[in-house]
């Protein structure tokens, strides 16, 4: 497990997903309150989603320019 994981509650992994999953919350906003680059959050999400979960994200992350 990575720093960034032990470092967060169940609680809050869950919530940061949650945020990261939204379509109105920014990489910046997210930064902001977990204190994560946008990498970190993409390699969060590829560990904690389904590969079908995480690559529909992805194209919708990609499409709206999050």
């Amino acid at each position: 497990m990575r720093i960034v994981e032990r470092n967060l509650s169940q609680a809050r992994l869950s919530e940061l997903i949650e945020l990261a999953l939204s379509d109105k919350v920014s990489f910046k906003a997210i930064k902001n309150e977990f204190g994560l680059k946008e990498i970190e959050v993409k390699n969060l999400m590829r560990k904690n989603l389904k590969r079908g979960s995480y690559n529909a994200w992805r194209k919708r992350i990609f499409r709206k320019g999050k």
